[in-house]
C-alpha cells in the first residue's frame, strides 16, 4: 500500500491537477476558463444593453401613440437618440425627398422600406456578442474532449514507461483529463443557455421595434391624408 500511494501527488484538488497537467492540457484548461469568463461578461453587458433598449422602445411607443403628427426629436428625451431617433430621421428624410410627389402610396412604401432597413441594422448591432456564445457552446465540449484524450494518452504513456499498471501511475493523468472535460462542460452549458435566452430577448425587442415602426407609419399616413384633405378643401373653396 505504501508503494501505491508514494507516487500520488500530495493533493488531487483542481489547482494541483492543473499544475501537474501537461502543457496541452493546461492550455486547454486556460482556454476554457477564458471562454467561461467571456460568457459571463457577455451576459452582464448584453443584459444591461437589452434592458435599456427595451425600456426606451416601450417609452417611445407610448409617446408616439399619443402623437398627432410626426414628432420632432429635438428636445424630446424619449426620442432624442437611439433607435427611435434614427427611425424618425429616416422617415422625415424620405418625406422631404418625396415632397410634391402625387403618389402617396409610393411615399408610404418608400418610408416603410427605409424603416425596415433601420430596424435590420439595429438588430444586427444588437446581435453582436451572441455569436461568441454560440461558438463557445458549440466548441467548448470538443475542446474539453481534446484535453481529455490528450491526458489519458499521457497516462497510458506513463504506464508504458513505468512498466506497471498501478493505479497510482494513471490516476493523476486521468483526473487531469476528466477535469479538462468538466471545464469544457462548465464553459459550454451556460453559453448555450445564455445564447437561447438572448435569442428570445432579441425576438421580443424586434417585436417592440416593429411596433414603434408601425406607430410611425400610422402617424405619417395620417399626416399625408390630412394634407390631401387640406388640398381638397382649398381647391373646393377656390372653385366657389
Amino acid at each position: 500500500m505504501q508503494i501505491m500511494t508514494a507516487n500520488l501527488p500530495p493533493d488531487l484538488g483542481p489547482w494541483q491537477m492543473f499544475l501537474h497537467a501537461g502543457g496541452v492540457v493546461q492550455a486547454v484548461m486556460v482556454g476554457l476558463a477564458l471562454a467561461s469568463i467571456v460568457t459571463w461578461t457577455v451576459l452582464v453587458a448584453k443584459t444591461w444593453e437589452l434592458r435599456r433598449i427595451g425600456r426606451s422602445l416601450r417609452t417611445a411607443r407610448a409617446v408616439l401613440a399619443r402623437a398627432v403628427q410626426l414628432p420632432d426629436t429635438e428636445g424630446n428625451p424619449h426620442l432624442g437618440d437611439g433607435i427611435v431617433h434614427d427611425l424618425i430621421v429616416e422617415a422625415r428624410a424620405e418625406l422631404q425627398q418625396s415632397a410634391g410627389l402625387p403618389d402617396k402610396a409610393g411615399i408610404k412604401e418608400r418610408i416603410a422600406s427605409r424603416l425596415e432597413r433601420v430596424e435590420l441594422n439595429h438588430v444586427r448591432h444588437l446581435r453582436i456578442g451572441t455569436g461568441l456564445l454560440a461558438t463557445i457552446g458549440a466548441t467548448a465540449p470538443f475542446v474539453g474532449l481534446l484535453g481529455t484524450v490528450w491526458g489519458i494518452m499521457n497516462s497510458f504513456i506513463g504506464i508504458a514507461k513505468s512498466n506497471t499498471t498501478s493505479l497510482a501511475v494513471v490516476a493523476p493523468g486521468i483526473a487531469e483529463a476528466l477535469q479538462a472535460m468538466a471545464l469544457g462542460l462548465v464553459a459550454a452549458i451556460p453559453a448555450v443557455v445564455i445564447y437561447n435566452h438572448f435569442s428570445r430577448r432579441l425576438a421580443a425587442l424586434r417585436g417592440d421595434l416593429g411596433d414603434v415602426s408601425a406607430e410611425l407609419q400610422r402617424i405619417i399616413s395620417r399626416d399625408l391624408d390630412r394634407r390631401e384633405a387640406s388640398k381638397a378643401d382649398a381647391a373646393a373653396v377656390s372653385m366657389h
